[in-house]
């Protein structure tokens, strides 16, 4: 149970004059009041202290520790406080006009682990005076101050014992083993540093305090906070927690350690709050509020033991208990908070970094061995004592107004469990051993030097104690090398010492209760840890997540929030044609080009060969197209037949009507030549079929229109050869001439760089185009060119023969088919160029088929209609008429 304390001020106008009245309580009932007298060191600042643990010897060495711990002030209604104490009550009723003029100070509570550290100290010089082969013939003393956890009364402790300010005797001391606080050993060493007085510390742990040119005097036998931060940040690393809240002493132990390292390590900080000591309910309220409100699940907390008890008790209030804690070493073997009932409902599945454990043998026999009779002059141990067993070992007038009893001297430690008589695992406790043999060394290297070292027993001789100097001092503690009692080697580095720590995990036994596990080590950069030995907050083996964005599956990359830490960041799915294999990718990888992107953009496969395929919806329509197309052709060419003697089909040469009706049927067959798998002999024949056909067709529409001319230029007087030497054999003659031509050019150009089929992989896309690709356009073109200037000269003669006198002209109707037809093939050109992939043969089909339609429709069509529906008209009367 801790205690509370006020003090007050008080008038008394029955005896005209100020009393003081020092109330003392503890949590679970109010004791009786005591003088003021009886007052504790940190409530006298300014006036030496003569409270303390003494020793005499040759060498003295200082020690100062945090035996009490000063929160500070709350604010509470004391004009009740009289009905709660009897010594209040009595104090009230003899001065009925008393009135409170001031509240002073805040609470005090003795802490049961720095007296721990104490007893280490003692017990360490007990051993070393007991050695033979350390300092022999030299005893060592100490001279033991409380520096109420405040620098001030630190300072003043440190000043006191560097210039033999004490009760004891007027012997200044030539080192000091003190700083549970990094300020503390900043003040400290600064204020020693140019004595040249070594400074070792057990708990301060700035990396600030590394800086010889700085603290050339400064050592410490607990690793730099570079090498804490560097564990927690391998350990959030490995469990892939990026968005860590943090809860920070308001000094350098935690500012240092969480921004150079944690940060450093590509982790960002949700939010950072800062607890001061003397505003530490305000700033653990403002940070518990922090963290309910945050979205990180993992909280780092930088801070004093009793800091992070306060922040815990807010975090109660607020019913937050669903955060997974990172303990530094400074309280994550905190045996006051791991025992405390009420902040275990927030603190269970704490992970933290400890210093590194060791036993120390024969230490817990000789804490369960201390009592006061041996001890008459040890304060501290009288006062524990007295709160421990609650009982009173001195009768003066003050403890006669309290309702302590006295001590029997049945009291004993050997059954009691607590902070203080636990030594199961000593860690700071261990620290401040290691502290006193490492001065004891130096002085044994000093004092003691081996003179023979030839010598089978290196006997040393050791020299008087009065001749330290502590520039001497200062080097030998700086060298020292030696094995603990425990066989470690022990050295310093600079300032400090090889990095070690423990990984302990706070678990919930069947009972409710927490306790303490190992689950991992730290030396130097390696980190070994148990994960399945790790209970977490939520009680099971689950690692918690905590992460401001989730992580970027495959297939997507990270896109940064603007305004946001780099932690927080949308996914966008990688564009078609990119992927990405990893989670958490930056950039998307484009594929090669003959390959394409998966659906879910984690893996480039194959391009899958896309062309115009009869089974496709494209091709199937093309497809019946061109078959329909063909069927009505045949039709046409079986009706033809059919009434081939009559005036409609014989007019303007029949044969070739035939052959025309043959040369578009091979038109609106040569289309599907090019739908399918293009291959080497379709690339060949379908520009081949194209351009021959084509050339058919309009050769015979060419030769028709010169017939028409002719046949009405003949009846012109003395134009009667004109038609004879036109006949039907010169009519067959020109169209096989200008078929001729076009099957040379197709030869030639076919026989040294034909049409072959290859993948498209300009076109980007999940297809690549097998395509029959032109190696040389000149061919084509000369192709087409040809075609077009047949087709442009039979255009200008039917244009010209269209007014002819005739019911039925000829003329017209091949004049409207070459218009179409033309027109077709003007806009085949720029869609044939401005489309991709496969769209480019379905354009060729379609002009093709398109062209053919118009030719079929225009030429024949009006035919048909005669022959079929309009039979009285199919006469030779009838069509000779004007």
């Amino acid at each position: 149970m801790s205690w509370f304390s006020w003090l007050f001020i008080v008038w008394s106008r029955s005896s005209q004059s100020l009393l003081l009245v020092w109330l003392v309580g503890r949590e679970l009932g109010i004791r009786d009041g005591l003088l003021c007298d009886q007052m504790l060191t940190c409530s006298r600042w300014g006036t030496p202290s003569s409270q303390g643990l003494f020793q005499d010897g040759d060498v003295i060495i200082g020690g100062l520790f945090p035996l009490h711990y000063q929160p500070p002030a709350i604010d509470h209604d004391f004009t009740q406080l009289p009905h709660y104490n009897p010594f209040l009550q009595k104090l009230f009723k003899q001065n009925s006009q008393i009135y409170i003029l001031s509240f002073y100070l805040p609470p005090l509570s003795l802490e049961y682990v720095p007296l721990q550290y104490i007893y280490a100290m003692v017990f360490a010089l007990e051993e070393i005076n007991h050695s033979t082969m350390l300092l022999p013939g030299i005893k060592l003393g100490y001279h033991i101050f409380d520096s109420c956890g405040r620098p001030p009364w630190a300072l003043q402790s440190g000043l006191s014992l560097v210039g033999g300010d004490n009760t004891s005797c007027g012997q200044s001391v030539p080192m000091i083993i003190g700083g549970a606080s990094s300020i503390t050993s900043q003040i400290l060493s600064t204020v020693l540093g140019p004595l040249s007085i070594p400074f070792i510390s057990y708990l301060s742990t700035c990396p600030c305090l590394s800086d010889r040119l700085q603290y050339p005097n400064f050592f410490r036998t607990i690793p730099s906070d570079i090498y804490q931060a560097r564990a927690v940040a391998q350990v959030v690393i490995r469990f892939n927690w990026t968005w860590v809240g943090a809860v920070v002493a308001n000094n350098n132990y935690g500012y240092m350690a969480v921004k150079e390292e944690i940060q450093g390590a590509g982790v960002c900080l949700a939010f950072v709050e800062t607890l001061q000591r003397e505003n530490i309910i305000s700033d653990a309220r403002r940070a518990a509020l922090t963290i309910q409100s945050s979205t990180a699940r993992v909280i780092l907390i930088f801070t004093w033991y009793t800091d992070v008890r306060e922040l815990f008790l807010q975090l109660v209030k607020l019913n937050v208990t669903d955060r997974q804690f990172l303990a530094s070493e400074a309280w994550s073997t905190s045996g006051d908070l791991v025992q405390n009932s009420v902040t275990s409902k927030v603190a269970n599945g704490v992970l933290g970094v400890a210093t590194r454990s060791s036993a120390i043998p024969g230490f817990e026999s000789y804490l369960r061995r201390l009592h006061p009779i041996h001890h008459p002059d040890d304060e501290f141990l009288r006062e524990f004592w007295e709160v421990e067993f609650g009982c009173s070992l001195h009768l003066s007038s003050s403890s006669m107004l309290t309702s302590l009893s006295h001590c029997n001297g049945s009291e004993s430690l050997k059954k009691v469990q607590n902070l203080f008589t636990d030594a199961s695992q000593l860690r700071v406790t261990y620290n401040v051993y290691l502290a006193v043999y490492a001065a004891a060394h130096a002085l044994h290297s000093l004092l003691c030097p081996i003179k023979d070292s030839s010598s089978e027993n290196n006997i040393s001789t050791c020299s008087s104690p009065k001749q330290i100097k502590a520039t001497e001092l200062l080097q030998h503690l700086q060298e020292v090398n030696f094995t603990t009692p425990q066989d470690e080697t022990f050295y310093f580095q600079g300032a400090d010492i090889p990095a070690k720590y423990d990984l302990v995990n706070w678990q919930k036994m069947p009972d409710g209760t927490l306790k303490i596990a190992l689950i991992g080590q730290v030396d130097g950069f390696a980190l070994h840890l148990n994960e399945s030995a790790i209970q977490w907050i939520t009680g099971s083996n689950r690692v918690p997540i905590s992460v401001c964005s989730e992580i970027c599956p495959p297939g997507t990359r990270k896109v940064s929030r603007k305004g946001k830490p780099l932690c927080c960041f949308d996914c966008i799915p990688c564009a078609a044609g990119e992927i990405s294999n990893k989670t958490g990718s930056l950039d998307c990888e484009r594929c090669p080009l003959e390959l394409w992107s998966n659906a879910k953009r984690t893996a480039c496969i194959p391009r899958q060969l896309d062309f115009l395929a009869f089974n496709e919806t494209l091709g199937i329509t093309l497809t019946t197209a061109a078959v329909t197309g063909v069927t009505v052709t045949t039709v046409v060419f079986v009706v033809f037949l059919h009434y081939r003697h009559t005036p409609v089909v014989r007019a303007n040469n029949s044969e070739l009507s035939f052959l025309l009706l043959v040369s578009i049927k091979l038109c609106f067959l040569c289309s599907l030549v090019f739908i399918g798998r293009p291959s080497v002999w379709s690339c060949r024949f379908q520009q081949a079929a194209f351009g021959i056909s084509f050339v058919l067709c309009v050769s015979c529409l060419k030769v028709k229109t010169i017939v028409v001319l002719a046949a009405f230029r003949s009846a012109r007087p003395g134009a009667e050869a004109l038609i004879r030497w036109f006949g039907p054999g010169q009519q067959r003659g020109s169209i096989c001439l200008l078929t001729c031509i076009q099957i040379i050019i197709c030869t030639i150009w076919l026989s040294l760089i034909p049409p072959v089929p290859r993948q498209d992989l300009g076109f980007q896309g999940s297809k690549v185009t097998l395509e029959c690709a032109m190696v040389s356009v000149v061919g084509f073109c000369l192709i087409l060119g040809y075609i077009g200037l047949l087709a442009c000269t039979s255009l200008i003669l039917a244009f010209f023969a269209r007014k002819l006198p005739d019911n039925f002209n000829e003329a017209k109707l091949i004049t409207f088919s070459m218009l179409i037809f033309c027109a077709v093939w003007v806009a085949f050109v720029p869609a044939y160029l401005s489309s991709p992939g496969k769209y480019t043969v379905a354009v060729e089909v379609f002009a093709i088929l398109a062209s053919s339609y118009g030719l079929l429709f225009c030429i024949f069509a009006p035919k048909c209609f005669i022959i079929l529906l309009r039979p009285e008209r199919n006469t030779k009367k009838y069509m000779m008429a004007r």
